[in-house]
């Protein structure tokens, strides 16, 4: 089931090329009652399916100019607090289940070498890591986007 139609991806990309649109230029560009606008954007919100806006800060904005993944392997009795414990490290972005060989993909920022072996180091000692291996970004050749998915939402109406 998709929580978004042919409208929310039109919506969704006007929301893409211009983000501090208001409700009402966004309906009007788009040939929308303001009042659909409001409750589309409304209903994203109660159903959580929009990401939270820190997700478009840039690490290097804030002073950490590297990014590393590092794969992990975890005693799978101890996944659940190894996962809490890695919520308490700021520079912890995000962390993936996976399935095969690593348990985690955890993706972390860095000011510089030196952090990012502390960084590392706090992640070695969490009680459950058995073993990590890291590879530094060297650069960001695709960001993060879906805007190719709701293009092809808003012009066939399905995920197809």
């Amino acid at each position: 089931m998709t929580d978004f139609d042919r409208t929310d991806a039109r919506l969704l990309l006007a929301l893409c090329e211009k983000p501090r649109a208001t409700g009402v230029e966004l309906a009007n560009g788009l040939g929308l009652s303001r009042n659909t606008v409001q409750a589309r954007l409304a209903r994203w919100e109660d159903r959580d399916a929009l990401t939270p806006i820190d997700h478009r800060v840039r690490p290097r904005s804030l002073g950490y100019a590297l990014q590393a993944f590092v794969t992990t392997r975890v005693d799978q009795h101890t996944l659940a607090s190894v996962t809490d414990h890695l919520r308490t490290i700021p520079e912890v972005l995000e962390v993936f289940g996976l399935s095969g060989a690593s348990d985690m993909h955890i993706r972390i920022a860095a000011l510089d070498a030196d952090d990012l072996y502390r960084v590392a180091g706090l992640i070695l000692k969490i009680p459950g890591v058995e073993r990590t291996n890291m590879a530094i970004a060297m650069s960001e050749l695709i960001p993060y986007r879906t805007t190719p998915l709701l293009e092809r939402a808003a012009a066939t109406g399905d995920r197809q």
